[in-house]
């Protein structure tokens, strides 16, 4: 396929994928409950650590992890007492339990009062043209605080060679103004020129067999590999080829 008939067929593809309608689907619903600012922030970013494995069960918890917060994650996070955190007990998706979950509650309540929000910490550390180092600088300030050793494990690294999958799912709700609806839009000092496509088994084979992609793990190198593709069929903005590609790959096993 030349180059101007995959960009022709992934434009397509895209935007086949990025309506409303996926929203029923994915992950991204659980933020689109919420109005306000810091609850979609927060309920965003909850859902995108949890967000692998099945998709139902991704979604399950992911409200019932909600509801643990009293459907005001923001409100929760900062106003929180001991009692309510005893009330976090029992919850777990695959690996990710209660123990990483009271820290992850800490650990924003600490970004939000004394680093000024999620939306900050990523603004200051991004560079031009990426925002890998950003989740570098935001991993090191979220586990500033004592914390247990198994967790941060749950929050990826690039700079260790990481893809950071579900981080980069999370930029892109955050950053991406889709004007579909899917994608919030919400932080207006990034632009998604800067972001990283998601990279999981899917949207890899599919770019494997595109030619976007010839490295093989699913890792740092591969997504600074698939980056580069993505931004000669669209500099300013790269991550809309995560519809064509997730959709390709997961709704009709391209």
């Amino acid at each position: 396929m030349k180059k101007s008939e995959l960009k022709s067929f992934l434009d397509f593809k895209a935007e086949q994928y990025n309506t409303p309608e996926f929203i029923a689907t994915d992950p991204v619903q659980i933020p689109h409950h919420f109005s306000k600012k810091e609850d979609i922030e927060i309920a965003g970013f909850l859902t995108a650590t949890i967000a692998w494995g099945n998709r139902k069960s991704i979604l399950k918890n992911a409200n019932r992890l909600m509801e643990m917060l009293d459907r005001s994650p923001y409100d929760f996070i900062l106003n929180h007492s001991e009692n309510d955190l005893e009330n976090l007990s029992g919850f777990v998706h695959r690996t990710f339990n209660e123990i990483d979950l009271i820290y992850f509650i800490s650990a924003l309540k600490n970004i939000y009062k004394n680093h000024g929000g999620i939306e900050t910490v990523f603004t200051e550390n991004a560079e031009k043209e990426s925002l890998q180092p950003a989740i570098h600088e935001f991993k090191k300030i979220f586990f500033e605080i004592p914390h247990p050793p198994r967790t941060p494990k749950h929050v990826s690294d690039p700079l260790k060679n990481s893809a950071a999958k579900r981080i980069n799912m999370y930029l892109r709700w955050m950053v991406r103004d889709d004007k579909a609806g899917v994608d919030f839009g919400l932080w207006k000092k990034l632009n998604a020129s800067q972001l990283s496509c998601p990279l999981d088994v899917h949207s890899g084979n599919v770019a494997r067999k595109l030619k976007l992609l010839k490295r093989k793990a699913n890792d740092a190198k591969a997504l600074a590999e698939l980056d580069t593709s993505l931004r000669k069929l669209d500099a300013s903005d790269p991550v809309k080829y995560d519809f064509a590609l997730f959709g390709l790959g997961v709704f009709e096993k391209y």
